[in-house]
């Protein structure tokens, strides 16, 4: 899916996580990662960025997360809403196999 306009998702409160997404004109995914607990959690952070951005098929997103400590189903879920703003996505179908419309 094309990013169609720049979009934001979730707060800078303790255990959550701020998540932009805009188009990059260069090409390809980036994902710029600001966390207190990078060391110890941004591989895992990443992957959960990374798996949202190949289900919704959006391969030339920058993303920006600064992280306050959010779990992984916030950070799934912050960066699914920003998706879904990003390419004006109107529904999404939850489960196993996510079907994006």
């Amino acid at each position: 899916m094309k990013i169609l306009k720049k979009s934001i998702s979730g707060t800078l409160e303790s255990s959550d996580v701020l998540i932009t997404v805009e188009e990059n004109l260069t090409g390809g995914n980036i994902i710029n990662l600001e966390s207190d607990v990078e060391k110890q959690f941004g591989k895992q952070i990443r992957q959960v960025i990374e798996q949202a951005l190949s289900d919704f098929k959006v391969t030339n997103a920058l993303v920006t997360v600064i992280d306050k400590g959010g779990l992984n189903c916030t950070i799934r879920a912050r960066i699914e809403t920003a998706l879904m703003r990003a390419t004006q996505t109107k529904t999404y179908t939850w489960g196993e196999k996510n079907e994006i419309a």
